[in-house]
């Protein structure tokens, strides 16, 4: 099965992701760079910054909770788009105590990222 199945383009200021919608893939940035942004009432706060060489959209692909933030593109960006087949399948090949490892640290952090005042 392979990883990934598709390219994708964003043009400054497309938004790739919105904070509070579900997931089925996550993203790795061959190049360009991406704004993450959480919501405050009516207003968006950048929080992070995304660089090519990294993923996006990691925590919510893995733990199947909504997206805690949204992303947008600052420059012309081009992403792998990441399955969550492939994840599930590779998965399975590894022993459960690496899966349950995912999970701690993914509970961990979002309970660290609650706890964050913008």
């Amino acid at each position: 099965m392979s990883i990934a199945r598709e390219s994708i383009k964003l043009n400054p200021g497309d938004y790739l992701l919105h904070e509070g919608e579900e997931s089925s893939e996550m993203y790795y940035l061959q190049s360009g760079t991406l704004a993450v942004f959480k919501r405050k009432g009516d207003k968006e706060n950048q929080i992070g910054t995304i660089i090519s060489g990294e993923l996006v959209g990691e925590m919510s692909f893995l733990d199947k909770h909504p997206r805690s933030a949204s992303v947008k593109a600052m420059t012309e960006s081009i992403l792998v788009v990441v399955p969550h087949e492939a994840l599930e399948a590779t998965l399975k090949a590894l022993p459960k105590w690496f899966t349950a490892l995912l999970h701690t640290l993914l509970d961990r952090l979002r309970k660290a990222n609650a706890r964050v005042k913008i």
